[in-house]
């Protein structure tokens, strides 16, 4: 069958909207319909060669849909399902998903790769083989993918935002919540207020954080932010760091959350200097491969037992925390419409990004048209 896509050729380039073919779904493998995808910072670490990826392309990694059909020894879905892709495959028997870490699945191996596990290319077109980011490609009306990257959810769920379940909320929600490990009571510092950090900020008030400092430049953000538990907002690392040490009589902060666009040096060390003794530092940002973003003191960590670690997924389950965190969302308790800052046609992505690098976006979702 065919379907029309937004493909990254050459980085550093607009995305390019292409019609391509699309194979039938091999042994469990799912063709589903995408019927929306957010527009997430880690599509464009792709285009901006931040991370290396087979080219060409097709980007988008959080959508959500509906599956049409199913190839042989498909169990986790079924025709007529609403699902949400997890950007992450969970095998379930690996080492990692046994211990209960499926965000470290092996089969996330084959994420930059392009292909799906089995090997097979579902999408061609005039340049050859085109590859899937995470193996989902959701910026397609139609897409290929393993059953593995496929979580099932309850209709009820509105797909417009079931879709930012499949990445930016458990990402941030995660990262406060099971990276940080807030406790009631503590002083937390959340840098950058995107897709990411305004999830950090709702996971960070849901786990009973006192203290909720969000820091970013922009007025919308330091305003959603306020809106959706953040206790403070401020625009610069050096105001957080004053009203940390004030709101805690001097002691710091308990934890420091790092979700900005692009992580530098800078940031890192604000971050370090921000939480107090025993304090952790949480990474959930990305820069390119190579650079060097973490150049601290090992002696300061030591006398004063500071941790520094990465979070990938927030540390989350997809299985699991999909479906928990989308019932939160119906019980009130976690704030998806009110992420959704605009939509876009496909062919309009190119504008999306541009919205974003603005910072004029919470967060963008494309609503794909059949």
């Amino acid at each position: 069958m065919k379907t029309t896509a937004a493909v990254l050729y050459e980085v550093g380039k607009p995305l390019e909207i292409e019609e391509l073919d699309l194979a039938a779904p091999g042994d469990h493998e799912v063709l589903v319909r995408w019927t929306h995808t957010g527009l997430c910072h880690s599509d464009l670490h792709i285009q901006q060669g931040d991370m290396g990826a087979w080219l060409p392309i097709v980007l988008g990694h959080e959508g959500a849909g509906v599956v049409e059909e199913v190839g042989p020894g498909v169990t986790r879905v079924k025709p007529g399902d609403h699902f949400v892709a997890s950007f992450i495959p969970t095998c379930g028997t690996c080492h990692w998903c046994s211990i209960g870490r499926q965000n470290l699945c092996d089969m996330g191996a084959y994420t930059m790769r392009g292909h799906l596990p089995s090997g097979n290319w579902p999408l061609s077109g005039k340049a050859g083989r085109y590859g899937a980011m995470c193996m989902v490609g959701a910026f397609s009306t139609y897409g290929v993918i393993h059953e593995s990257s496929a979580v099932r959810i309850e209709p009820e769920f509105p797909l417009q935002v079931a879709a930012l379940v499949g990445c930016g909320v458990p990402t941030g929600w995660g990262s406060a919540v099971n990276s940080a490990d807030v406790r009631p009571g503590d002083t937390v510092v959340i840098y950058g207020i995107g897709g990411i950090g305004i999830n950090a900020v709702q996971g960070a008030h849901l786990a009973g954080a006192r203290h909720v400092i969000a820091v970013d430049p922009t007025t919308l953000k330091r305003d959603t932010a306020m809106s959706l538990g953040a206790t403070h907002a401020v625009a610069t690392a050096e105001e957080a760091l004053a009203l940390s040490k004030q709101l805690t009589r001097g002691v710091g902060a308990a934890s420091a959350i790092i979700t900005v666009g692009n992580v530098t040096a800078n940031v890192v060390d604000a971050a370090f200097e921000v939480v107090s003794k025993s304090g952790t530092v949480v990474i959930t940002a990305l820069a390119p491969f190579a650079d060097k973003t973490i150049t601290l003191s090992g002696t300061e960590a030591v006398l004063w037992r500071k941790t520094i670690r990465g979070s990938l997924f927030g540390d989350c389950n997809p299985t699991t925390d999909i479906p928990r965190l989308l019932e939160l969302y119906r019980d009130g308790q976690l704030k998806l419409d009110e992420l959704l800052t605009r939509t876009y046609t496909l062919d309009q992505i190119n504008e999306g990004y541009e919205h974003m690098l603005a910072g004029e976006l919470i967060r963008g979702v494309i609503v794909h048209e059949h």
